[in-house]
């Protein structure tokens, strides 16, 4: 990139962007910590912020600021993309979907009973979408590690592959909903995350 000539000083630029990073991350943990999803949106700001500082024209990037942009880009893919699929999944769903004890969601079990099936007060419920919050971070950390590696067309691949293995969990509309929400959600925040390295490379 041509350098910016007669703004901001190299120095200034680079702290002024690793100080952006550091503060969207510290949002996402307190957000976390707090069990308040909806800070996410004062994260998801700061990261638009930052990802448009560096879009810019800028001085040539120091190593260990763009190691530093890499490993806070995969931390705030990873940790604030669960938070900010959380926040769009209860708006999307107002609240209505219950929980399960596995990460899931559960719903009602009409025609089977598999294993994981409990009784409430409506009727017979089983868990689907198990271990959701795990396999997102695997997720968003796969497609930011990726897209830092300059390999985007691997995303077709990790999406395929979480496709197959819930392909049979799918049945039910909430399930269905949850899954296409929650997996866009997921790529969005993982490659906004992952852009920071990618501006600052090039």
């Amino acid at each position: 990139m041509t350098p910016i000539v007669g703004t901001v000083p190299g120095t200034v630029y680079w702290t002024l962007a690793l100080v952006l990073a550091v503060g969207c991350l510290a949002v996402i943990v307190l957000a976390h910590w707090r069990q308040q999803p909806r800070w996410i949106t004062i994260a998801a700001a700061i990261l638009a912020v930052d990802v448009a500082l560096l879009a810019i024209p800028s001085p040539t990037v120091p190593l260990g600021v763009l190691v530093s942009l890499g490993v806070l880009g995969v931390a705030i893919a990873v940790l604030g993309g669960g938070t900010a699929t959380t926040w769009v999944l209860r708006l999307a769903t107002r609240g209505l979907v219950r929980p399960g004890l596995f990460g899931g969601i559960l719903v009602s079990d009409t025609d089977r009973s598999g294993r994981g099936t409990v009784r409430s007060a409506g009727g017979s419920q089983h868990e689907v979408l198990r271990g959701g919050r795990t396999i997102g971070c695997l997720e968003r950390f796969s497609v930011a590690a990726t897209l830092m590696a300059g390999f985007p067309e691997a995303i077709a691949i990790i999406v395929a592959i979480k496709g197959v293995g819930r392909f049979t969990e799918l049945e039910a509309p909430e399930a269905r909903e949850r899954f296409i929400i929650g997996t866009f959600t997921s790529l969005i925040w993982a490659s906004s995350s992952a852009a920071l390295f990618h501006f600052a490379l090039s």
